[in-house]
Formats: structure tokens, sequence, C-alpha cells
């Protein structure tokens, strides 16, 4: 059902069948007809950074980035939502056509450049669901805010959304904010978590509960970089971290139709580089920080990989996009026997 639906789909623009197919999970949602295009999971709890997940498969950040359609996916099977990258103030984003699809290599270059409704919106539609379930809020500077005030903007975010959050996402590494990945390295990326974990603290003794903050990387690191980076979580004392964003590298879709775009490259060719990042983190960590996988997940094997390298939960995104809402349960089935095999 779902394969007829996005040949249709994929007849349109990019962005219009973006907003077509969000408003039309909603719309099944208020219905009560999800389980047309999905089916029920086995439950697959975990306790990760000290929050219950019903099971592992989460929906990734970028998907639904104003909250206008939470109850709609969570209502496909999703474990956990993520929702943003969200901005203090609302901006449009790059230019159009921004977002392209590779479906010989089931693929997505997006250059969106964090386009969102701003904070105020965010939370009025996240009030406005009522939702219950885990939720991840995903949170960014603003395009014209300069990297040496950058912590400015994520103190905004972290203090709008930390009474709506199950845990915040700081995300340092999209490559279509100018200067955003510089966040990542050294003292910047010292001064900021630090900045951020003593607001956090200090959110926890205003309102009585303790909201966990994971980082967001990029899969282009060099391996002693991402060690280094894991070191500095551990210090500043974050509760997660996201592995990965987009990629910048080409290699895997040179000469394909849209593949020299610029922009952040998802789908199956970050499958492998956000695999080994997975590992070096888990290598690194030992066990101190938990690990968020995410990129190029397609299928349950490569869900199923993510966890046998590390990962304590995955999320999906444009194999989402390419496969449908039978990819969760998919990949969570996957889960559950590898994990049955440890």
């Amino acid at each position: 059902m779902y394969s007829v639906l996005r040949r249709l789909l994929f007849c349109l623009p990019t962005e219009t069948s973006h907003h077509l197919s969000l408003a039309s999970v909603s719309l099944l949602q208020k219905c009560g007809l999800s389980r047309l295009v999905s089916k029920p999971l086995l439950p697959l709890p975990r306790t990760v950074m000290g929050i219950e997940f019903p099971n592992p498969v989460g929906l990734a950040a970028g998907l639904d980035k104003d909250a206008k359609h939470i109850n709609g996916l969570s209502a496909l099977g999703f474990g956990f939502i993520e929702v943003g990258t969200v901005t203090p103030k609302p901006q449009p984003g790059n230019p159009q056509p921004r977002l392209f699809r590779l479906p010989e290599a089931e693929a997505i270059i997006n250059r969106m450049g964090f386009n969102n409704l701003g904070l105020d919106h965010l939370l009025a539609q996240v009030k406005a669901s009522g939702y219950q379930g885990v939720l991840g809020i995903n949170i960014g500077k603003n395009k014209d805010t300069p990297a040496d005030k950058a912590v400015d903007d994520y103190l905004l975010c972290l203090r709008g959304v930390y009474p709506y959050a199950s845990y915040v996402t700081v995300n340092l590494s999209s490559p279509n904010t100018p200067g955003l990945r510089d966040l990542q390295f050294g003292q910047p990326l010292i001064d900021l978590l630090s900045t951020l974990k003593k607001e956090q603290l200090a959110l926890a003794e205003q309102h009585g509960r303790y909201i966990p903050m994971a980082v967001k990387i990029a899969p282009d690191m060099a391996e002693d970089d991402i060690r280094r980076v894991a070191e500095v979580f551990v210090e500043q004392g974050m509760d997660g971290v996201i592995a990965t964003n987009t990629t910048i590298a080409r290699d895997a879709v040179a000469g394909l139709a849209n593949g020299d775009e610029q922009g952040g490259l998802s789908g199956k060719p970050v499958r492998d580089s956000s695999t080994k990042v997975v590992q070096i983190l888990a290598d690194a960590l030992q066990g101190r920080l938990p690990i968020i996988g995410v990129g190029g997940i397609s299928d349950g094997d490569s869900a199923a990989e993510k966890i046998a390298a590390g990962a304590s939960l995955v999320q999906i995104y444009t194999g989402f996009i390419y496969r449908g809402p039978s990819l969760i349960s998919e990949a969570a089935e996957a889960i559950a026997k590898v994990e049955k095999l440890a």
C-alpha cells in the first residue's frame, strides 16, 4: 500500500509531498485509522537516560520541525518522537529548492537551514497536542546569530522547552547553518556545554524534575576528534549522544541526479559512516553515556547493526520516507532478535 502511495507522492515537488504526507498521517490518527498503514509493535521497553522508552525505534528530528504532527506520527508505532530543530525566532530557512530526492540511492539531500516557526509556536503545538509519550525537542541557533553568541540562543531554547520535553537535543551538527559545526570542537564546545549544563541543573531545581540533555554530532569527524568530543561530553555531564546527523560527503552518490547538490546527505549512503561513529563512541565511552544511533537505517538489519555497534536506541528519518511505517516494526523486530542473541 505504501509503495503505491510513495510513487504518487514522488510525482509531486519534494516539499509539497512532505507536507501532504504529514497532513495525511495526522488525518489518519484523528479518524482512528492509523493501523491501516502500520502494525502493532510488541513492547520492547528499556530505560535510557533515566527515561522509560516503550520501544527503541524513534523518529529523528527534522521531519516534524514545528511539532504539528506528534500524535499522528506516534500512532504509527514510534517509541519516541523528536521534534525540531527549533530556534528562538522564526526563520524561513534557505531558498527553495532545498530538498532533493536520490531514489537510486534511497537518499535525500537537504539544505533546509533550520526553517521553523520559532520557539513560541513549537511550544504552543506541543501543549495543544496533549502528547504523553517520550518527546525529544531538538534545539539550535538562528542563522543570523553569530557563533560567539550561539549560547544565548541555546539557552533561550533550553529554558523554553524544558517543562515540556522528555529530553533535549543540542544540535551542533547540521551542515546548513554557517559556522554551526565549528561548535563541535575544542574550547567553543566546552564553553557551550558547560553553560548549558549549569542552566540544566538550575532548571531541574526550579521545575523539580531533571530533563536529560543529549548532543547530536556529525558523521564527518576524524576518529581522534570523535574520541575527544566523547570525553568532553562525559566531563561536561551530558546525558547522551546522538550519532549522527547528515553527511557532507558525496562519494556514495557521485554521478547520480541531484548528487552534487549542496547540503546534508541522508539515507542509505550514510549507513556505514554513521555506524562507524557509533562504534568509536561506544569504545571511547565504555558505557558512561548512552548512544542513540541514526543514519542509513532502511531495514531491520541496519537497525540491528546500530544496536550491535553500541547504540541503546535508534532513530529513523529517510528510511521512513522510502519504506513507510512498516520500517518501524521491522526495525523493532530485528532489534529484539539481536538483543535476544546477545
